[in-house]
């Protein structure tokens, strides 16, 4: 029996690109930038000096230049989990990044395997390309999971303040100050932006849009309602947060029983491929009979179509809304 390792190969290269990836971002823009750091990015900014309209200023070009950028050719299809990753990469760096990770892996390729030239540079460019995005998908959905964690508390402590008799704008600053990243850094840019002369509300509703939370355009909307008609904005942010806190938690009531159903898609979406890379590693001429037939590569093409919707749907079967 004919043991191949290229199939596993191609595996261990596309695993070498995300951790290159996440090791250049981290070199480049340090510490600073993860999610896990208790001192916020904007106050670690200010800490080392920067003045507080230069860091507003970078801050909001990092938050609306992806968006900006969806002109560029292929770079639409990664500036929405971008914006919502807030990547502090710019679209060009992020392209070079792209770039870079192919020409890796191209040469990984060009090393360890002995496939074709058109071959390498086609499953290179896969590479280069899809690593990004899933690396910057994962960042997304990282960002937002935790914003929507930290969005019930730092309601509740604009509930706080505004009862012992601070303003709005300073219950915004407080967030800012106490909460860390993401939402600290978020709340931060907001109270700058108010300080310069932007309405709060409008403040709120950008940032809602930019993340697509129903939960910040409830906020956005109760600050917008008080501010329009009056009342207490204590208590409607009180109530804000309980609701908030109640549909997070049937949110994670849902996604404990549907957890098995989605495992079990997952396991029946990928055991085809894993079972297509055993086949290949332990016995490379297991296709050869029918490798060279004229139905072999349309029947490839029908079986991996039936493998996507067999993945879409198993996704809208899990996928409940909360």
């Amino acid at each position: 029996m004919t043991i191949s390792a290229e199939p596993l190969i191609y595996g261990l290269i596309f695993i070498a690109v995300l951790a290159m990836v996440e090791g250049i971002y981290l070199t480049v823009f340090g510490k600073s930038i993860s999610l896990n750091s208790r001192v916020n990015r904007r106050l670690d900014l200010l800490e080392k000096g920067g003045r507080r309209e230069e860091v507003l200023e970078q801050l909001r070009k990092e938050m609306s230049q992806h968006m900006n950028a969806r002109g560029i050719p292929l770079y639409a299809i990664l500036a929405d989990k971008a914006q919502k990753a807030n990547i502090a990469f710019t679209p060009i760096q992020l392209i070079a990044v792209m770039a870079l990770v192919s020409a890796m892996a191209f040469v990984g390729l060009s090393v360890a395997t002995e496939a074709g030239l058109a071959v390498r540079t086609v499953v290179a460019i896969a590479m280069g390309v899809g690593g990004v995005y899933t690396w910057v998908n994962n960042k997304a959905k990282k960002r937002l999971g935790l914003i929507e964690e930290q969005l019930p508390d730092a309601v509740e402590l604009m509930v706080r303040s505004l009862r012992v008799g601070h303003p709005f704008s300073s219950a915004i600053g407080i967030v800012a100050k106490e909460v860390a990243d993401p939402l600290g850094s978020e709340f931060g840019v907001i109270a700058d932006e108010a300080a310069y002369g932007r309405d709060m509300s409008e403040a709120l509703k950008a940032f809602a849009e930019r993340m697509d939370m129903q939960d910040l355009r409830f906020l956005a909307v109760a600050v917008t309602i008080q501010q329009q008609s009056g009342g207490n904005l204590a208590e409607i942010l009180d109530g804000l947060a309980k609701v908030i806190r109640s549909r997070f938690k049937l949110f994670r009531r849902v996604k404990a029983i549907t957890a098995e159903a989605k495992w079990s898609g997952m396991f029946l979406s990928v055991f085809p491929v894993l079972a297509l890379i055993a086949i290949n590693v332990l016995q490379p001429t297991y296709y050869d009979a029918v490798k060279e037939t004229s139905l072999f590569i349309p029947a490839c093409l029908v079986v991996g179509a039936f493998l996507v919707v067999n993945m879409i749907f198993m996704k809208i079967m899990v996928n409940i809304k909360v």
